[in-house]
């Protein structure tokens, strides 16, 4: 963290959010939330659990309102227990203040680190990152409670952190609690996968997208499609249950790249090289929250695009898995090419025009046997 601030900050945050840590109302999973209160009440609660489902749908916020939960209430048959009917903890309690400030002994959090040579975020959890969570578990946890990690995401962890996970969940002291939160739980190290109670989270309804907006407040609300239910409900319809499209969809400068992002994959497998540099001098303006706009953009286009072209193969022949490969590759060389870049502060520009090379020879590839 930069020595000149005590600011926390965030490599998971949405620019312009509160972080999931400081965020006190849980919409749209509340049958997920019912069956956790119900497994710690019967003290049947696992000691690891895989919060899977796409981006921006709430799972690192349903994490941190079980932590919160459980350090502030250590005994599941405590009166206060017994009587909840959710796991919603007051933004006031002592537990909250701890929590937001990243303070609490028994819990920790881990997630991609700042870099303070670099002055940016590091591209991915490190095994030395892993490795210092032990001492939480080597120690008694206060008042006879839990100790508590949430890792956000597991696809940010490389090879060695995730074999450390691996050791720590295999032989947990009694009382840990690991909330592992995966956007492609699927993805996950088969090994680290089995050790987990696998807890898939929907994708939002409009109306719950919409209650989001509203408990945001500003800057989210002062847009004129969020001030008419109506616009904003077209709008959440097309964010197709996630957060993140939706912020974009009110954020003016979100609009504008995501809008050029999508114009210029539709253009696919033809590449207009003129718009995609002017993209890449769109990006390197402000390349750490433009970027994440760009990757959203693309993962959403290319998840899309399988479902559609799964759909429309289905609908015609037999399934060829084979023929989707070309797309499913792109989607690991663009995760890996951004985190390289990120972590090596490569040319954003040049980076940029590398990925529409690849996704273009994606498409092409897929393309024919679709006879589109």
């Amino acid at each position: 963290m930069p020595a000149e601030t005590d600011q926390i900050l965030d490599s998971d945050l949405y620019a312009g959010t509160r972080h999931p840590r400081e965020t006190y109302a849980l919409i749209g999973h509340e049958a997920a939330e019912a069956s956790l209160l119900a497994a710690y009440r019967g003290n049947v609660l696992p000691q690891a659990i895989l919060l899977g489902g796409p981006m921006g749908i709430g799972k690192a916020t349903l994490a941190w309102r079980l932590a919160r939960f459980l350090l502030a209430h250590p005994a599941p048959h405590a009166p206060e227990v017994t009587a909840a009917t959710t796991l919603h903890v007051p933004q006031t309690h002592p537990i909250s203040h701890q929590i937001a400030s990243l303070a609490h002994p028994d819990l920790v959090l881990l997630r991609r680190e700042w870099n303070e040579r670099g002055k940016k975020f590091f591209s991915e959890i490190r095994v030395d990152d892993v490795r210092r969570t032990t001492h939480l578990f080597q120690q008694a946890a206060g008042a006879g409670g839990y100790r508590i990690a949430i890792i956000d995401s597991v696809e940010d962890l490389n090879a060695s952190g995730a074999n450390a996970l691996l050791k720590l969940i295999e032989e947990p002291p009694p009382r840990s609690l690991f909330l592992l939160i995966s956007h492609r739980p699927g993805h996950v190290l088969p090994t680290l996968r089995s050790r987990c109670r696998l807890m898939s989270l929907k994708p939002l309804s409009d109306e719950a997208l919409a209650a989001i907006i509203a408990e945001l407040g500003p800057p989210w609300t002062d847009s004129e499609s969020a001030r008419h239910q109506a616009s904003l409900l077209s709008l959440a319809q097309a964010a197709h249950g996630s957060l993140h499209p939706l912020l974009r969809r009110l954020d003016p400068n979100g609009r504008g790249i995501e809008a050029t992002v999508n114009r210029l994959l539709g253009d696919l497998p033809r590449v207009d090289w003129r718009g995609v540099h002017v993209l890449a001098d769109q990006i390197a303006t402000d390349p750490d929250n433009n970027l994440e706009i760009l990757r959203t953009t693309i993962f959403d286009w290319l998840d899309a695009r399988l479902h559609a072209q799964t759909r429309q193969m289905g609908s015609v022949m037999p399934l060829d898995l084979h023929s989707l490969a070309p797309l499913a590759e792109v989607w690991d060389k663009v995760t890996s090419d951004l985190r390289e870049a990120e972590a090596l502060n490569l040319d954003k520009r040049q980076l940029i025009l590398s990925l529409f090379t690849d996704l273009a020879a994606a498409v092409e590839a897929s393309t024919p046997v679709l006879h589109l």
